[in-house]
């Protein structure tokens, strides 16, 4: 009887904590919240992480088809469509490469050098995805080079730091890490892949070697003809190094430390082998309906709830499906937009769901989408970005500093929903944003959010439906539901 007692007390307790909630927004409100469902989220992730979208990477046919098949959603749902002639599918040109084939072998010195005798080399075969990878962008070639350390791959002189001084890269494999000496702005265009890779190659190297400690896909680059740029896992750089009793810790540990350049030629020699097709005239496309606002002349001001829905694609025989990254952020704006198109009385600014293409790529979408704001809306007056919403039992995230009432519609919102776990301060962008950033810049008042984790399977083919908390998804939604419809509100 103990037991039966002490369940009704803690039911009742439930129900009163519920009813305190349902009572801090109106019924206007509550019936959008009621929209939002953490099972159709799921279904929406499960489905855009399904093989026949082919990773979505963007300006593939497997992106478009599902862009296509967001837009119809969107339309069921009752969100209007941003033009009369494209519908929900804003366009814009995304060239893309798919890696058919990549074999990778490290050729190991097999005992000391000797002046007198021809170097004898032994074989490390790399298994894909476990030891390296291509960079999704690489061109088609089959070479064997020498290699060289060369710290960040970095040049840089005119702010006194070049990790090319005193060694030679021509016709042969750049290795470096990705990063910088030190955690400074002066650094942030030198870690841009696309600096990074064009430096290497104007030095004639065969392509950057990446040293990473969790092999990951990354199309976010340009495609070189003639470069062939890949990366290996941390356990392959300790096989090159173990002659000279390192590993690639102590390396990194040096190069922080010192925040000096301490390049220098390998033994090891490199045989790769990429197999690959571009498409530069391809197109991409962002998914964009929008639910009007209430007010005539508040309307053609829009709230932005989005996130990107691209991922890294198909390559190799691999799928990346990209269910956490962002299918759940997009599943979480696409509920968001339900709640909106659901409601009797809507805010007086209008409510815009954006699924971005191309932010693996570099924000394409996000940015295009911000230089060419669709043409109901003359102003973006606020931004709500999730980016992986999928794993996890809360949110974090940051918010612009001012206005401060912007971040006051967040912390509002989060008195009904209770999901967030950390709230920052926005102080820029770096070369590692999401797609709130090209907002930001503009000086829109912006937030980013994603779930709390942990993201095991970043940018691997790990990242399946089976990973994914349909209820985390959902508080998402609901706390940018409450926060875009305040902010909107005014």
């Amino acid at each position: 009887m103990r037991s039966l007692r002490l369940q009704a007390v803690l039911v009742l307790t439930v129900l009163i904590a519920t009813a305190a909630t349902a009572q801090t927004v109106d019924k206007n409100l509550q019936n959008g919240l009621a929209a939002i469902s953490p099972n159709e989220a799921y279904d929406i992730v499960k489905t855009l992480a399904r093989p026949e979208y082919a990773g979505r990477l963007t300006g593939h046919p497997g992106y478009t088809a599902a862009a296509q098949w967001a837009g119809k959603k969107l339309a069921a749902w009752g969100l209007k469509p941003i033009s009369g002639q494209a519908g929900y599918l804003q366009p814009y040109a995304s060239p893309y490469t798919v890696i058919d084939k990549a074999e990778m072998t490290i050729l190991l010195p097999d005992g000391p050098p000797d002046p007198a005798k021809a170097p004898v080399y032994k074989e490390m075969k790399l298994a894909p995805e476990k030891d390296f990878l291509p960079l999704l962008y690489s061109d088609s070639g089959d070479r064997t080079g020498e290699a060289v350390f060369a710290g960040w791959g970095i040049s840089a002189p005119e702010i006194g730091y070049d990790d090319y001084a005193g060694v030679e890269v021509k016709g042969k494999f750049v290795i470096c890490f990705r990063g910088t000496p030190e955690p400074d702005a002066k650094y942030q265009h030198y870690d841009e892949h696309r600096t990074r890779m064009r430096t290497a190659l104007d030095r004639g190297a065969l392509g950057i070697v990446y040293i990473y400690a969790d092999i990951a896909s990354n199309p976010n680059g340009d495609f070189l003809p003639g470069f062939t740029p890949a990366m290996i896992s941390e356990k392959v750089m300790d096989a090159v190094l173990k002659e000279a009793n390192a590993t690639a810790a102590d390396l990194k540990k040096s190069l922080l430390t010192w925040k000096r350049p301490m390049s220098f030629p390998l033994r090891a020699k490199i045989r790769l082998a990429v197999q690959s097709r571009h498409f530069p005239q391809a197109v991409g496309y962002n998914v964009v309906g929008y639910i009007e606002g209430s007010d005539p002349k508040l309307r053609r001001e829009c709230v932005v709830i989005g996130g990107h829905f691209d991922h890294c694609g198909a390559h190799m025989g691999l799928l990346f499906p990209g269910a956490d990254d962002n299918a759940s952020g997009s599943a979480t704006s696409m509920e968001a937009g339900k709640a909106f198109a659901s409601l009797a009385r809507k805010p007086k600014r209008s409510i815009v769901i954006a699924l971005f293409g191309g932010e693996e790529m570099g924000l394409q979408g996000s940015t295009w989408f911000v230089d060419h704001v669709p043409e109901p809306f003359d102003k973006v007056a606020g931004m709500l970005n999730f980016d992986m919403t999928g794993e996890g039992d809360g949110l974090w995230g940051a918010v612009s500093a001012e206005p401060a009432e912007f971040r006051k519609a967040l912390e509002e919102a989060d008195k009904s929903v209770e999901v967030l776990r950390g709230l920052g301060v926005i102080s820029g962008v770096g070369v590692r944003g999401s797609d709130f950033a090209p907002f930001f810049l503009k000086g829109i008042p912006a937030a980013s959010l994603g779930s709390n984790g942990p993201h095991l399977a970043y940018h691997q083919t790990g990242d399946t439906i089976y990973r994914i908390n349909p209820d985390i998804m959902a508080d998402a939604a609901k706390l940018a539901f409450l926060a875009a419809y305040a902010w909107a509100d005014r």
